[in-house]
């Protein structure tokens, strides 16, 4: 067993003995030439900023809220040592959940719902986040209180599976299912199944069942791409499979090859899609952590260095640049899911907290291997 495995072993003891929970080592994120320490607390703090009382992480002030970009901006907080921010943000998912374990889609100010849709991929993410939380802090007891959240939320996702592997990407408000599932939100699913294994495992708890289910969504998008609606105009649908661990190896280098000129603006960025020259720093930065996950660093820091184009003087990050003319789009937006990625993307390349390999796959359970069934 590893240091900080040990570590949080020894955590989840002294949970169960009714100890406070015993912080491990973390540093705050510094990639030299890119990003120093105080430049990742800035953009933490912006985060925190936007945050509302009530712990709900808009996108910017007085815009709405989705739960993914939410856990995004809470798992940067922790990276950038605002743990007590963090757990509201957590708690606060953890208030809202239906009492079927979804999320709806978007969340206004208060008690606002903005759009009813469950996106299947929205509700599984609160597990990555809960087992990010815990790699960095060792708070087994805030992993305790959030776990029934994590169950009801990837049991809900899994209502959705199809036979072959793929998962729904959403359900109407009337209980209606999509008729296809994507790529990049079955690929987040993928990973968060794994967290969520990774968390029922630290509690002493057992659910087979998502480990069963994470292999056969692992190899829905490893080998069977066809059954995804094509979205291959979008970045993500590039580089997720690789981010979410799902492929590896030589088809991982495959992947990013394949499509690089198509969507790698050099010395600019990453476009958010192939048909225009607009470049987003979450995609960018996003784009790090998939590129580190197979050890290509040397252009993981290059991408991060270019992001950099778009941070402000209070350490927040534009959402887009458009080319040639460098304007941003949507005009002067700074969103907190942008400056979310660009801390988890430092994070990763500079091994600063007990969390920065969770995209590499480092402490997950490595998941089944179904390819010869």
């Amino acid at each position: 067993m590893t240091t900080t495995g040990a570590a949080r072993a020894q955590a989840v003891r002294h949970a169960a003995a009714g100890a406070p929970p015993t912080p491990l080592t973390a540093r705050l994120p510094e990639v030299p030439g890119v990003l120093d320490a105080a430049e990742v607390a800035a953009t933490a703090a912006a985060i925190a900023r936007v945050q509302r009382p009530d712990g709900m992480i808009p996108w910017f002030v007085g815009g709405h809220c989705d739960p993914w970009n939410h856990v995004e901006a809470a798992m940067a907080l922790t990276v950038g040592g605002l743990h007590a921010q963090a757990e509201r943000a957590y708690r606060w998912l953890a208030r809202t959940q239906l009492p079927e374990g979804a999320w709806f889609n978007y969340y206004l100010a208060g008690s606002g719902v903005e759009d009813p849709r469950l996106d299947t991929n929205v509700c599984a993410y609160l597990a990555t986040g809960v087992w990010h939380q815990f790699l960095v802090t060792g708070d087994a007891r805030l992993l305790a209180e959030l776990w029934p959240s994590v169950e009801q939320g990837l049991d809900f996702v899994l209502r959705w599976q199809c036979e072959d592997g793929t998962v729904l990407w959403s359900v109407d408000p009337d209980g209606h299912p999509a008729r296809y599932a994507l790529l990049t939100g079955s690929s987040s699913i993928y990973h968060a199944l794994r967290c969520g294994v990774a968390c029922a495992e630290a509690l002493g708890l057992e659910r087979p069942d998502w480990e069963l289910a994470a292999g056969r969504l692992g190899h829905a998008i490893a080998h069977l791409p066809g059954s995804f609606e094509p979205k291959e105009e979008f970045a993500m649908d590039w580089y997720y499979p690789v981010l979410s661990g799902a492929l590896r190896g030589a088809a991982a280098e495959q992947r990013i090859d394949r499509w690089w000129d198509q969507f790698v603006m050099e010395g600019l960025g990453v476009r958010c899609l192939s048909t225009s020259a607009w470049v987003t720093a979450a995609e960018t930065a996003e784009c790090v952590l998939a590129l580190d996950a197979v050890g290509r660093r040397d252009e993981a820091v290059a991408l991060l260095s270019w992001a950099q184009a778009h941070r402000q003087t209070d350490g927040s990050y534009l959402t887009g640049i458009v080319y040639p003319d460098e304007s941003s789009f949507p005009v002067a937006e700074r969103t907190t899911y942008t400056s979310a990625a660009v801390v988890l993307a430092a994070d990763a390349l500079s091994d600063a907290t007990p969390a920065a390999g969770l995209f590499r796959g480092e402490g997950l359970p490595p998941g089944l291997d179904l390819s010869a069934s």
